[in-house]
C-alpha cells in the first residue's frame, strides 16, 4: 500500500485563505561548534504547490538540496536568509543570537509578512534582552510580537518551513566549504563545523580558530 505524501500546505492554506502573508522560518547550524548560524525565511501568498520532493533538508542529499534551490526560489513569493557569526553567538548567547538571525532574515524580505510559521517549539523572533552596554547590545527584535505558530518537526510538515530549511542549509554549507579553504585541518568541507571525531581531534591538536564558538565546550 502506498503512503500518501504529507500535505505541505496544511498549515499555510487556512492562513492564506484569510489573507495572511505567510513566512516560514527554520535555522541551521545551531549545534555546530564553528561557523555561522543561518535562518531561512520563505514567503508565500497563494497555495500553489511546492516543488516535488521538498521535505526537511536533513532528509535530503546535498545534491538534491542543491537541485531544489532554483525551483524553491521560483515557487516562493519572497525569500531571505539571516546569519549570525560565531563571535556574535559568543557575545549574545545562543537564544538571543537565534532571534537576531531571524530578525535579519525578515529584514531581508521585500514583502511584509503578517504571520510566521516557525520550526520547533521556540519563537525564534523573540528572546530575553540581557545587555545594556551599547557595544554588546543586539539589534532591535522588532518582529518579536508578530503573530506566529511554532511547529515541532515543522520542517517535514510545512512547505514554507521546509523551503526555508533547504535554502538556509545550502547557503551555510557553501559558507563552511569556503571557510574550509582557510582552515582545512578541521574538515569543515565534510563536517560543516559539527563535532565529529576528525573535527574534535583537530581541536585537541590545533586548538580553536577565530571561526569557533569560543564560549562553547569545544572538545
Amino acid at each position: 500500500m502506498s503512503v500518501l505524501a504529507p500535505d505541505l500546505l496544511a498549515f499555510e492554506r487556512p492562513l492564506l485563505s484569510r489573507g495572511e502573508v505567510v513566512v516560514g522560518l527554520d535555522e541551521v547550524g545551531r549545534g555546530a561548534l564553528a561557523g555561522p548560524m543561518t535562518i531561512g525565511a520563505v514567503v508565500i501568498t497563494d497555495d500553489s504547490l511546492p516543488p516535488v520532493g521538498l521535505t526537511d533538508s536533513k532528509a535530503l542529499t546535498p545534491k538534491r538540496r542543491e537541485a531544489l534551490v532554483e525551483p524553491l526560489e521560483r515557487w516562493a513569493a519572497d525569500w531571505s536568509l539571516g546569519s549570525v557569526s560565531a563571535a556574535e553567538i559568543d557575545r549574545w548567547g545562543l537564544r538571543l543570537a537565534l532571534a537576531v538571525a531571524a530578525t535579519r532574515a525578515l529584514d531581508g524580505l521585500t514583502l511584509v509578512p503578517t504571520f510566521v510559521l516557525i520550526d520547533g517549539s521556540l519563537n525564534l523572533l523573540d528572546a530575553p534582552l540581557r545587555f545594556n552596554d551599547d557595544d554588546l547590545s543586539p539589534p532591535s527584535l522588532h518582529y518579536a510580537g508578530i503573530a506566529h505558530t511554532t511547529l515541532v518537526q515543522g520542517d517535514s510538515r510545512s512547505g514554507t518551513i521546509a523551503a526555508a530549511s533547504v535554502l538556509a542549509k545550502v547557503q551555510r554549507d557553501r559558507a563552511m566549504r569556503h571557510l574550509a579553504l582557510e582552515f582545512p585541518e578541521y574538515g569543515w568541507d565534510a563536517n560543516k563545523g559539527y563535532g565529529v571525531p576528525l573535527h574534535l581531534q583537530a581541536l585537541v591538536d590545533q586548538g580553536p580558530c577565530r571561526y569557533h564558538r569560543q564560549t562553547w565546550r569545544l572538545a
